[in-house]
């Protein structure tokens, strides 16, 4: 359903923004992504229980918003959204972090519960936040240029497969990437790390086989410019 979501949002932006709406689409799944980074959830798919970050459901939807782009406006477009989506994510951090220096008022307890929820994004491991912006920027751009690669390869036939092929292997670099920050930061084993990698995966490539279907679906909309 959060796919579904995800995918959803990133079609509803580009129905009436256009490219500009893609951008958007990567900006906001690289900051709500990374937020949502640490929250680690129990799911439930094909009778199997996988252990999976929430993040990493959000931050699936950028490869579709990306190649998307990479399809229909080039790849520098794609490019442009990947390196706006990576100027942001550092904003926003750095915006929270700033925002941790000015003590709550006393007005009302609430200021405190939003400053201390603050603090913990803001201040969460720099291993974490320097692992994500590495593993963000170098999966995305392998992506955008291998999914150009294989559009050049076959004169721009087989859509479902650069989608899938770019995809793949850009999600794989990145959960690998990623996952390694957390034994780093955490006292996760290699083994739990991999563990967890695999599983965030298999949820990506679900992810990846099911925006097939929508990148078809939205190709030939006639957008704004």
């Amino acid at each position: 359903m959060v796919v579904i979501y995800d995918l959803t949002l990133a079609i509803f932006l580009f129905k009436f923004f256009g490219k500009y709406g893609l951008y958007c689409a990567v900006v906001l799944g690289i900051i709500l992504g990374n937020l949502q980074g640490g929250k680690v959830s129990e799911l439930e798919v094909f009778g199997l229980s996988l252990t999976v970050s929430m993040g990493a459901i959000l931050y699936s939807g950028i490869y579709f918003a990306t190649d998307l782009l990479n399809e229909k406006y080039g790849k520098n477009e794609a490019n442009r959204a990947v390196y706006l989506g990576f100027v942001a994510n550092i904003a926003v951090m750095v915006t929270l972090w700033v925002s941790t220096i000015f003590l709550p008022s006393d007005i009302t307890g609430s200021a405190a519960a939003v400053h201390n929820a603050i603090t913990t994004l803001a201040t969460y491991s720099p291993i974490f936040i320097i692992g994500s912006l590495t593993a963000y920027l170098s999966s995305q751009v392998f992506d955008v240029w291998f999914f150009n690669y294989l559009k050049n390869k076959t004169g721009g036939k087989k859509l479902w497969l650069r989608n899938n092929l770019s995809t793949l292997s850009s999600q794989l670099i990145d959960t690998l990437i990623y996952q390694f920050t957390w034994v780093l930061a955490t006292d996760l084993s290699f083994y739990e790390a991999f563990s967890i990698a695999m599983a965030k995966y298999f949820i990506k490539a679900i992810i990846a086989f099911v925006d097939t279907f929508f990148i078809y679906l939205v190709r030939n909309w006639k957008v704004p410019n």
